[in-house]
């Protein structure tokens, strides 16, 4: 019996994770589809008009205000202009090309005020997820690029595995090795860091966007918990904490964070950047931070305002701890200043690690 229900178990396992995928690859595939569309109406818009770099611009930013209360972050100025080099960079030629190889069923190509596009059809032509179209964006180099795209079909790569054969240099590496096959089939060995489940694909940022769904994305119900009661635990301690956002989201280059929340303290004038690490804190965690803290002072820090601050908290169990990134500030004074102001380390430590009991128990009462 249990050999049998082996079989029975392992057949519907494989079967779930297949559809998962199918479904995955299906989503991105007309997302990405839809991007392309979106790129051709902005480049047929623009050479329409008058062909000035500042006149894409302003469209790009006008597009950007309207869409975005409707449809989401995700219709930023960036990424729409990431839609309109992706179309540039995959012209109509190639789409036309790759789609006679493939079936006689060709997509209709018309503006805005005509048909509307066959968006199943022409989802054919991308084979990759967006996020691999956007990695292959940043590669200047067109023969380069098509290198990556043509290995990354077809040694299956995941977005991981191209980003890591693009940081390290596999097209210039390859082109100067002598034995070239041996190259190339080192590099279709993923490595452990590489895979992406079905589950991680769907929660991809541009997918989660096309989809019309919030910014839901923590790891586990713990960590989304603790963030939330973190939140509390601030703002009852005074007023001196204005809440500004959760899940706060930032794109350096190719690849998308999220700071899970930001405060304003009104007191110091100044950014509270806070990230919770349900593991163990590492140094690693210590340079992320300070990677938020100079976008946030580049980007979200206003006239007049002191530099933010960050804060990182540990919530391992047995290892909770707080510690506020200080290095950097202009002035000894001025880090003083932060230390008298915000909260004891202490207190956040306990606070948090108070609660991750409190919400284990609950969680135990319910199972």
């Amino acid at each position: 019996m249990d050999t049998a229900y082996n079989g029975i178990h392992g057949d519907i396992v494989a079967l779930l994770e297949a559809a998962r995928r199918a479904a995955a690859h299906s989503v991105n595939a007309l997302m990405t589809a839809g991007y392309w569309e979106i790129g051709r109406r902005i480049v047929e818009f623009e050479q329409g008009g008058k062909g000035r770099a500042e006149y894409g611009e302003a469209l790009l930013l006008r597009l950007s205000r309207d869409l975005t209360p409707r449809f989401g972050r995700g219709f930023g100025r960036r990424n729409l202009q990431d839609m309109r080099l992706f179309y540039l960079a995959w012209g109509p030629e190639r789409i036309w090309q790759t789609l006679s190889a493939k079936s006689s069923s060709l997509p209709i190509f018309e503006t805005s005020s005509g048909k509307s596009p066959d968006l199943a059809a022409l989802a054919k032509a991308f084979p990759l997820p967006w996020s691999a179209y956007v990695r292959l964006l940043s590669v200047k180099n067109e023969q380069a690029r098509r290198f990556y795209e043509a290995e990354a079909l077809r040694g299956g790569w995941s977005v991981r595995q191209l980003d890591r054969q693009v940081n390290s240099q596999f097209y210039e590496r390859t082109a100067l090795s002598r034995n070239k096959a041996a190259m190339l089939e080192k590099g279709e060995i993923a490595e452990p860091g590489d895979a992406i489940t079905p589950e991680q694909a769907i929660k991809d940022p541009f997918v989660l966007e096309f989809l019309g769904l919030k910014d839901e994305y923590s790891e586990s119900a713990l960590e989304d918990a603790l963030i939330h009661h973190l939140a509390d635990f601030l703002l009852e301690l005074g007023d001196d904490f204005a809440f500004v956002g959760r899940q706060r989201r930032l794109r350096l280059d190719d690849t998308w964070f999220r700071i899970d929340l930001l405060f304003f303290h009104r007191r110091l004038k100044c950014l509270l950047v806070i990230d919770l690490k349900v593991g163990r804190f590492n140094h690693a965690d210590a340079g992320q931070m300070h990677m938020y803290l100079n976008y946030a002072r580049e980007h979200w820090m206003k006239a007049g305002e002191n530099p933010p601050v960050g804060l990182i908290l540990c919530a391992e169990k047995g290892a909770a701890e707080a510690h506020y990134a200080l290095e950097g500030l202009p002035n000894k004074v001025l880090a003083a200043e932060y230390r008298t102001a915000l909260p004891d380390e202490d207190l956040l430590t306990e606070a948090v690690e108070k609660t991750r009991r409190e919400l284990e128990a609950r969680r135990g009462c319910r199972s």
